[in-house]
């Protein structure tokens, strides 16, 4: 860029910039530049108001610029055209609001309102430095890299150019970059400086907004300071720019009082200062930078600033010693009292004094200005509060260096008021101490002590903080009793002040060293520790939970070995308890602990101490402790030594006294085989409890030599006597299984195995004698042992069996059962259930009826065993039980059964005294009631007696062990029940089981009742008994009235008794019945039947009172005969008279039953019953059968229930066979009435159908047709559901439904068909067809016949369909939908699925034969009575009915395998009745229909059909013209069908059928237009099948064909004739195409002839025009150029002759045929089109007179085909193409129509090739230019072309000129307007406003459609502004015309103008709004609206108000 225009970039306003003309980009914030200019200035302005207003939400202050920013005012205000006052004001506002914006800049609303700043009043161009301002802070984000994006800042001289890396990488601007930049331009670190200042001064304005400054003086102190910081050298200039921002801005941080402001905000200049504070020396500090930085505080707010300001000069590393000079302490000594606070000192704790002099300096200072004489003691105490702050942090942050100076100084004072100001200046340190003299070490510890215990708690808390620090003065223990003591002292409930000492105090304790190592003192402190580590308070928040805490956590867990883990467990205990539970959790967990300790803790010391043996003779003699003793334990005592031996010794000696002291009590057994705790008194279980502690105490102390003295002596004392100590064993080794536990003692398996071992140990010390003694009856040892044999432990079994091996070779009652188990030592060891199965093999030969010589031993053996249970306690009984649970048999039932009783009794009187180990011990003992005991019943009644007591029992002991009674049923097994051979204890035992079933309440009872019976097996003749009234002997009438006499006795006699025939005995009667009906074990069940029958006589009488419950008591009776039935005969068959007589069965009863009841479910019984009996007696059934059915179908079969649903299957299933089965088939008579019968059942069933519900129906009938048989029942039933709707249902369907009744019912026949099979249906079908053969035609025919004919026919056919109970119309209608149905049946998918399902149409081999002879049949009979009946107003039912049975045929024929169905076919063809030939054919046609492929052999048959078929087509007979007709044209279709289903693969077949056809179409036969439509088409199909082999015939069928098409009139009198005929030809031509071209220009001319008939007489999508269509497009398709192109030409001279309506058919073959031509064809074909074409198109020039609009039509057609071709040219060939046009058109001699036609090609061209044809327009400008000129009658007066019509003709030419123009600027892509392109166009086409050629109308019309839209995009294609001027002001010009019409096309013009140019239109505006002001008014008042419709138009587009102008 040059220097110039560098000059004048700079002096252009931002108005000028182009940015603002071009509304393809826009400035945007928010949005991408494209997607900006698509919104518009109302969006924008609502985008920014909304923002506003969530500002307003935030900041209040923003209410000012509302008005002058963001109102309606504002968004009208276009800045560019303002005053400078105006826009000066505006920017004014702007700034303002920009710095009240920056605060939020980084909000969304914020940014909205910039986004309507720079959409309205551009102020990224206008205001730059206001944007920067407001963002620079922000200068770090994402959002100001996009704020300098908008920027224009490209000039390197731009004030800004420096942020252009930014803008163009998009990056954020680093920090580093802007500190750099700060520093060295000097200008922009005034800028920064200035926003300060007008921001600081801008808030201070407002209350409460001193917040919004702190973004900014952030900024601004980073900046300034690192810019300082960074620079090598701060100059003067730098300093001179600095210090007068730093004094403002202080004067207005501190003058308004800013106090929220001033805090964050003065440490700025301060950072300020400090920063400039190491680069200049020429100021005092703080004398002069202070009052510099705080110009208007007052001195006595220096000092604070000062504080501030050192703390500031720390973090900028700047020597602190510089600061000190002498004048500082004159800034302390002006401040009140109060201002040098605590807090503003506290902040110079971070310097760094890195030496001794400041120190020095300030010492210095302080002696010298406090020596001072006139100083008062107000200064100095003020003095020395300042002072305070700044000693204690030198001190506290370097001690060493202010020792140091101290010492130094302390050498150096002589003088003693100095001596006193120096202490004074010490004592404001906290270590001032060490340089005071003489202070007394005791005195501290005395004082810290003694406060320790003063009563305030501040004081205390005081105190052990000092504590802490002087810790060291103090001992250990003084220490801990000290602390010790708080903790006693401490009251946290009361004062929480506790916690914080009770904390220090713990931290003192547990960092003491000594408690490591003196356990006593850890002893002391974690007692006295401990109770405040109890939790006693959930609150998570008092100080008792935190103490607590705190405590666990603090280290005390880890000082002593009691509280190990504590710490984790609490934490624990905390995370998991939920809130108000924690104190118990807390607490159990910690005693928990505490004993867990304790036991993990060593073994006393009294264990390991070994007692001196010199006392062991001692602890053997009853006396009391030796004096010796004594004495050396006083002596202990007094020298305070650990006694730990003493005290062992004492306690041993002590336990020595005890043993002696202990004595038996009287009452404790001497002389008992077992010491039972059971039966023991009080003090005697005392005894033995204490005897067993001090048994287990010296076990657990064996390891001391004492303790086994101890021992010796204990069992010297007290079980001196072996049989007592074994006695004593006993216990120990079987006590732990005690469960009622008498002694509260707890015998661990430890000490019973330890017992076990030393009973084995002195067992084997034993002699002989005495082991035969113990191994006795009279002992327990035994007993003991083997309960212990069978423990869970394996280590008890192993001692156990140790003890048992002492024993071995013992002579005992029990040597037997020893010597047996020691070998089995290791197996008894391993399995705890060994012992119980080895016992059980041993006792096993005592089961055994073979009795040998070891039986007597074995049984006395296991007396002697048993015995033992009535003396030992009940739980070694339980134990000894349980081992010998695997032993049985009589003898052992009878030695338990004296317990058993005992037991039993104690329970009835005494249940709470049963323990449960003696209730076990019954359970066990019933137990014993088993198969291998169950003779003993027979032999001792009174085991049956103690059963049944047992049986009674049904009182619970315990929670969750079950009653007696429920065990000693479970007793009752099968196997049991079966071993008691006496009947009569069976007996008892069943009537027992029925009286409790009767009397019991317990419902567990009663399901154990019944699972027990349904388990026995048990003889039908028990029950018998038990059913059986008491008084059976009396007669029936006897029984009743005994019966009705007790009912109607008091109800005082016993309920239970079961001898009352009255409620009691049926309730008993019922229960049996219950169990009767799951029983399967019972014996010769037919015993019963008889009785049962007895019950359901009685249960039918009237009996109102029991009426209740005699439904109940009927269905369980029928239920039990119906089981006894099924158990007699599985398979339904019959039973021998020898097994159940049939006379002992009652149906009658039964049917009886079914008709008195009023109950389904009796009902149910019943039938279910009955089918049961028909298979067993079928006789005694059928004679009540047609009742049973009546019954079911006006009952049962109207309920909807599962149930009933499955007792009608049943019964039909049962009853039907038995019915079925009676005819054998030897006589007719009895078939015919089996058949009767039938029909009548299934008559009550379909009867009975319209109540089923309807889910039910089609299964029920299912079952019934299948029961019977569907082979001969099925049509009976179809028949009958015919006749119901019949007669029935179309009465009582209403007017309307019968239709849809009609379908639902034939579908729910369909559904009862395909539940069976295909072959069973045909067969009904067929039976039904015979069926209606054998009724009458009418039902007067049969009135009129004899009565033996009637009776004849009544024995030939099933009566079924009662004619003489119907009408005429009733029969015929059946007849009708009889036929109907066949025929939808066969044709219904579920049929169609049935075949498919089946195996295909093969299945019906066979049948179809015979199934189309029978309907067959049926159509001739019919037929005969149609012929019959012609005369007769019923001849239409008969067609009806003929017409339904040819449908069946049809669909019959569909069925039929094709095999089947050619020969058929072809003898059909052959009938003498021409009706049939059409139905065979038509039958034939539709198989030929279906899409299937053929085999070889049958397509062999169908050919075989031709001949037949060409003779039908040349028959001629006289009479049945019209019907032979038909034929023959059904026949030529058939011809059809055959040939295109097998022409292709067969063709010599129908080599004749093509020369017959062609011989019919010919012109000399005069055959009907039907036929000939049929031969045509039947040529069609056969010449595109035959190809080649039909090309011998083209001679004869071309000329014929073309003939007949010539006919137009008969083609257009019949559409079919006309569609045959294109038809043919079409396929002629797809066939044979190379062998037409002699017959082509023919078919041309045809085609062309035919479409302009077809398009005169019929719509454009009629199928003759369709027809034609395809038929051209086969033509131009198929056809080679070669062929088709010279006859193309030859027929376009006819064409041309009659032109009319031919010539757009003709060229669309041509265009179509190009269309097709590849590329290669098109250039080899070039020079014959290009011919044709220039012939062609010279159309109009030679029809110049005729029509403009005929003649347009047709050369546009001519064009449209040219246009085609063009398409296919490339650039290189088409461009010689079109010049030579242009050449043709132009030539001087040739005539000015041609232009016409060349302008209009121009334009068909241009559209299409679009941007394309800029390529070939150039030569055309000048071209259009001239003409636009000469046919504008405003400039020339002569015409244009000579003729008449010049005027329409030049419109034309206008149109085509201007059209062409429009595509050319419309699909300008390359910028084929140039300048001089633009010039030369531009007067001609505005000029053309004043064309008012073609008048009125017309120049309004061009006007609109043509000129202005093509002005209009001419400027768009310009694309440049210098040109768009000349344009709009010839346009305006155009205005001041004369002409009012021209002047409203000039202001439409303007408008298309500013449509098309949008925002660019407003450079132009300023020249236009002259014109438009004069038109505003015009003289015409349509151009005035016009003007002002176009204005507001204006306002629009531009989004400018233009009102004002005007």
């Amino acid at each position: 860029m040059t220097s110039l225009a560098q000059q004048l970039q700079r002096l252009a306003l931002p108005q000028s910039d182009a940015s603002l003309l071009s509304r393809d980009e826009v400035a945007s914030l928010l949005f991408d530049p494209k997607e900006a200019a698509t919104i518009d200035r109302d969006t924008a302005f609502a985008i920014g108001c909304t923002g506003l207003e969530e500002l307003l939400g935030i900041d209040p202050s923003f209410e000012q610029f509302e008005a002058p920013l963001f109102s309606q005012l504002a968004k009208t205000l276009e800045r560019s055209v303002q005053t400078k006052a105006v826009n000066k004001q505006l920017d004014e506002n702007i700034s303002l609001f920009l710095i009240h914006l920056s605060p939020y800049f980084l909000l969304k609303p914020a940014q909205k309102c910039l986004e309507w700043l720079i959409h309205r009043f551009h102020i990224h161009l206008y205001n730059q430095d206001s944007l920067i301002a407001c963002v620079l802070p922000y200068h770090e984000t994402r959002i100001f890299v996009r704020v300098i994006q908008l920027l224009k800042i490209n000039n390197s001289k731009h004030k800004w150019f420096w942020l252009l890396p930014v803008k163009q990488s998009g990056v954020p601007l680093a920090k580093g970059t802007l500190i750099t930049h700060c520093y060295k331009d000097l200008g922009f670190m005034d800028f920064i400086c200035s926003l300060v200042t007008k921001s600081v001064k801008v808030f201070a304005e407002s209350p409460g907004s001193s917040a919004q400054l702190r973004v900014l003086l952030a900024f601004y102190a980073s900046t300034i300071v690192s810019a300082l910081v960074a620079a090598e050298d701060v100059s003067d200039n730098i300093i001179a720019k600095l210090f007068p921002y730093i004094q403002k801005q202080s004067l207005y941080l501190t003058g308004r009082r800013m106090e929220q402001t001033v805090s964050s905000g003065r440490k700025q200049p301060l950072s300020i200062l400090c920063a400039l504070a190491p680069a200049s020396q020429r100021f005092s500090f703080p004398n002069a930078l202070l009052p510099a930085a705080f110009p208007g505080a007052p001195w006595s707010d220096h000092g604070r600033y000062l504080c501030e300001f050192i703390g500031v000069t720390d973090h900028q590393n700047i020597d602190q010693d510089s600061l000190f000079d002498q004048g500082w302490i004159k800034l302390l000594d002006s401040a009140p009292a109060k201002t040098a606070a605590r807090e503003p000192w506290e902040k110079v704790r971070t310097i760094e004094l890195r030496n001794g002099a400041s120190q020095s300096l300030l010492f210095e200072e302080y002696i010298s200005y406090s020596s001072q004489e006139e100083m008062d003691s107000n200064k100095v105490s003020l003095l020395n509060e300042q002072f305070l702050p700044l000693i204690r942090l030198l001190e506290s942050k370097y001690p060493r260096t202010l020792d140091v100076v101290l010492e130094e100084h302390l050498k150096e004072i002589a003088d003693l008021k100095k001596q006193e100001l120096f202490h004074r200046f010490v004592s404001l340190s906290t270590s001032g101490g060490k340089y005071q003299e003489g202070v007394d070490e005791s005195f501290i510890k005395e004082a810290v002590l003694a406060r320790l215990d003063d009563d305030n708690i501040d004081v205390v808390l005081s105190a052990v903080s000092a504590f802490e620090i002087f810790k060291e003065h103090f001992t250990a223990e003084v220490t801990i009793s000290n602390l010790l003591n708080l903790f006693q002292r401490a009251e946290l409930s009361k004062n929480r002040e506790w916690y914080k000492v009770l904390k220090i105090a713990a931290d003192i304790l547990i960092k003491e060293e000594i408690l490591s190592e003196n356990d006593r003192l850890s002893n002391q402190v974690v007692v006295c520790l401990l109770p405040f580590m109890v939790i006693n308070n959930d609150d998570m928040e008092s100080a008792e939970m935190k103490i607590a805490i705190y405590l666990s956590k603090s280290g005390i867990c880890s000082l002593h070995p009691l509280l190990r883990g504590w710490e984790e467990a609490l934490e624990n205990v905390i995370k998991s308890t939920k809130p108000g539970k924690l104190t118990g959790v807390a607490n159990q967990k910690m005693i928990e602990l505490l004993a867990d300790n304790i036991n993990l803790g060593d073994p006393s010391l009294m264990l390991k101490m070994e007692i001196p043996s010199e006392w062991h003779i001692e602890l053997m003699l009853d006396r009391g402790i030796p004096a010796e003793l004594w004495a050396h334990y006083v002596e202990e005592l007094n020298s305070t030594q650990r006694m730990a031996v003493e005290d062992s010794v004492f306690l041993v000696f002590s336990l020595k006294n005890f043993i002696y002291a202990l004595k038996a009590p009287k009452s404790f057994p001497k002389g008992d085989i077992w010491w039972n705790p059971e039966q023991l008194k009080e003090d005697s279980r005392d005894y033995l409890h204490l005897l067993i502690g001090l048994f287990e105490m010296m076990l657990n102390g064996a390891d001391a030599v004492h303790f086994r003295v101890l021992m010796k002596l204990f069992i010297k004392v007290h079980l001196e006597d072996v049989f007592q100590l074994f006695k004593f064993s006993s216990v120990l080794w079987t006590y732990g299984s005690s469960l009622s536990n008498p002694l509260n003692c707890n015998v661990k398996t430890v000490l019973q195995t330890q017992a076990l071992y030393v009973g084995s140990a002195v067992l084997s010390s034993q002699k002989t004698q005495c082991k035969h003694q113990l191994a006795s009856i009279s002992s327990p040892v035994v007993t003991s042992l083997l309960v212990n044999l069978g423990s869970s432990i394996k280590e008890v079994r192993r001692a156990a069996i140790q003890c048992l091996q002492a024993l071995s070779g013992v002579v005992s009652p029990f040597h037997l059962i020893i010597d047996h188990l020691i070998p089995k030592a290791e197996e008894i060891t391993s399995d705890a259930a060994y012992v119980i199965q080895d016992l059980a093999t041993l006792f096993e030969e005592l089961q055994r009826e073979k009795k040998l010589k070891s039986h007597q031993k074995l049984s006395e053996t296991l007396k002697n065993l048993l015995s033992c249970v009535y003396s030992c306690p009940s739980y070694i009984a339980k134990d000894l039980m349980k081992v010998l649970q695997g032993v049985h048999g009589e003898m052992v039932l009878s030695q338990l059964l004296p317990m058993a009783e005992q037991l039993l009794e104690k329970i009835q009187k005494e249940p709470t005294a049963v323990l449960k180990d003696e209730a076990i011990v019954l359970h066990l003992a019933l137990g014993k009631y088993n198969e291998f005991s169950a003779s003993l019943l027979n032999k001792d009644p009174k085991s049956l007696d103690i059963f049944i007591k047992a049986v009674h029992a049904t009182k619970e002991l315990y929670a969750g062990m079950p009653t007696i009674q429920i065990t000693a049923l479970e007793k009752i097994t099968k196997p049991f029940f079966a071993a008691i051979s006496d009947e009569k204890v069976q007996q008892k035992l069943l009537r027992m089981l029925f009286d409790l079933l009767v009397n019991c309440k317990n419902s567990h009872c009663a399901q154990t009742v019944s699972s027990v019976f349904k388990g026995i097996s048990v003889n039908a003749e028990q029950v018998r008994i038990e059913l059986e009234p008491p008084d059976k002997a009396k007669p029936l009438g006897t029984v009743q009235q005994k019966r009705r006499q007790k009912m109607q006795q008091k109800k005082s006699q016993d309920l239970e008794s079961v001898q009352e025939v009255g409620g009691s005995y049926w309730q008993r009667v019922t229960l049996i019945l219950e169990l009767l009906q799951h029983k399967k074990k019972l014996k010769s069940p037919q015993i019963l039947v008889p009785t049962l029958f007895n019950l359901l006589s009685r249960c039918l009488e009237p009996l109102p009172q029991e009426q209740g419950n005699m439904e109940y008591t009927k269905q369980l009776i029928l239920s039990c005969l119906l089981n006894i039935c099924q158990k007699l005969s599985p398979d339904g068959g019959k039973i021998p008279k020898d097994v159940l007589d049939e006379e002992k069965f009652n149906v009658e009863l039964i049917v009886q039953c079914v008709r008195l009841s009023e109950m389904p479910q009796t009902h149910h019984h019943a039938l279910l019953l009955l089918g049961t009996v028909a298979g067993i007696f079928p006789d005694k059934v059928l004679h009540n059968i047609m009742s049973i059915f009546t019954f079911m179908g006006a009952n049962v079969m109207r309920l909807d229930d599962t149930y009933s649903f499955q007792v009608i299957n049943k019964t039909v299933k049962m009853v039907i066979p038995a019915l079925i089965q009676s005819d054998s088939g030897d006589s007719i008579e009895v078939s015919r009435n089996v058949e009767e019968i039938v029909v009548k059942i299934i008559s009550v069933f379909v009867d009975a159908l319209p109540h089923v519900p309807e889910h039910r129906r089609l299964p029920i009938l299912v079952q019934l047709v299948d029961t019977l048989g569907a082979e001969k029942f099925l049509w009976v039933l179809l028949i009958l559901l015919f006749e119901q709707y019949v007669t029935k249902t179309v009465l009582a369907a209403a007017y309307g439904e019968k239709d849809a009744i009609l379908e639902a019912d034939t579908e729910f026949w369909f559904s009862v068909c395909c539940e069976f099979s295909v072959q069973h249906q045909i067969q009904s079908l067929m039976n039904i067809l015979q069926y209606l053969l054998k009724l009458p035609e009418e039902k007067e025919e049969t009135i009129s016949k004899a009565v033996s004919n009637k009776s004849e026919s009544q024995e030939e056919m099933l009566q079924i369909f009662n004619v003489e109970t119907h009408t005429s119309k009733q029969l015929r209608h059946f007849k009708f939908l009889s036929v109907s149905f066949m025929s939808q049946l066969l044709s219904s998918n579920n049929f169609l699925k049935k075949v498919v399902e089946s195996g295909g149409p093969e299945i019906l081999k066979g049948l179809e034969e015979r199934l189309l002879e029978t309907v067959l049949g049926y159509i001739n009979a019919v037929a005969q009575s149609m012929e019959r009946n012609a005369d007769k107003l019923t001849v239409k039912f008969w067609r009806a009915l003929l017409s339904k049975a040819y449908d069946l045929l049809d669909k019959v024929n569909a069925l039929l395998p094709t095999e089947t169905f050619i020969p058929v076919i072809r003898g059909l063809v052959g009938n003498r009745l021409p009706s049939v030939r059409r139905k065979a054919l038509d039958l034939l046609n539709n198989k030929l229909q279906q899409n299937i492929s053929w085999k070889k052999t049958i397509v062999t048959r169908f050919l075989k059909l031709v001949p037949d078929l060409l003779a039908i087509v040349q028959r001629k007979k006289k009479e049945g013209e019209e019907e032979q007709a038909i034929n023959r044209q059904t026949a030529l279709y058939t011809l059809k069908l055959l040939c295109k289903n097998f022409g292709a693969e067969n063709p010599d077949p129908f080599v004749p059928v093509l020369s017959t056809a062609v011989k019919l179409i010919a012109p000399e036969r005069k055959e009907e237009k039907n036929v000939l439509g049929s031969a045509l088409l039947c040529v069609a199909e056969v010449t595109s099948t035959l190809q080649a082999l039909a090309v011998p015939q083209l001679p004869s069928l071309m000329p014929s064909l073309l003939t007949t098409m010539k006919n137009t009139s008969e083609l257009v009198s019949s559409e079919v004739y006309l569609l045959s005929a294109l038809a043919t030809l079409q396929k002629v031509v797809e066939t044979l195409p190379h062998f037409i071209s002699p017959y082509l220009e023919g078919i041309l001319s045809q085609v062309i002839h035919l479409e302009k008939i077809t398009s005169e007489v019929g719509s454009a999508s009629s199928q003759a025009n369709i027809r034609l269509t395809s038929l051209k497009k086969t033509l131009a398709t198929t056809l080679a150029p070669r062929v088709l192109l010279p006859a193309i030409r030859k027929t376009y001279k006819q064409v041309e002759k009659n032109w009319k309506n031919h010539m757009g058919p003709f060229m669309s073959i041509l265009q179509e045929h190009i269309g097709v031509m590849k590329k290669e064809e098109v250039t080899s074909h070039q020079s014959q089109l290009t011919a044709f074409f220039l012939e062609a198109l010279d159309f109009r020039a030679q029809h110049s007179e005729n029509d403009l609009e005929e003649v347009g039509r047709t050369e546009n057609c001519i064009i449209d085909c040219l246009v085609a071709m063009v398409v296919k040219l490339s650039e290189v060939t088409f461009r010689p193409l079109f010049f030579k046009l242009f050449d043709w058109a132009k030539t001087e001699d040739a005539p000015k129509d041609r232009l016409l036609t060349f302008y209009n090609l121009a334009d068909c061209i241009a559209e299409k090739l679009k941007g394309l044809f800029t390529l070939f327009a150039g030569h055309l400008v000048k071209p259009f230019a001239d003409t636009l000129n000469q046919v504008n009658i405003s400039k020339t007066d002569e015409a244009f072309f000579d003729s008449e019509n010049d005027p329409e003709k030049c419109c034309l030419l206008l149109q085509f000129i201007l059209n062409c123009l429009y595509k050319i600027f419309l699909f300008d892509t390359q910028h084929f307007i140039s300048k001089e392109r633009a010039e030369a166009l531009m007067m001609p086409l505005v000029d053309q406003l004043e064309n008012r050629l073609g008048g009125e109308e017309k120049f309004q019309e061009r006007v609109t459609k043509q000129l202005i839209p093509c002005i209009a995009q001419f400027s768009v294609a310009m694309a440049d502004d210098s040109l768009w001027k000349p344009l709009n002001y010839q346009i305006l010009l155009k205005t001041r015309d004369a002409s009012p019409k021209v002047r409203f096309a000039a202001l439409i013009t303007v408008l298309a103008l500013a449509e098309k140019l949008k925002e660019n239109y407003i450079v132009l505006l300023p020249e236009s709004i002259p014109f438009l002001a004069e038109l505003m008014e015009d003289e015409c008042e349509e151009v005035e609206h016009q003007c002002q419709k176009t204005i507001q138009q204006l306002e629009t587009v531009l989004g400018e108000p233009l009102q004002s102008y005007f």
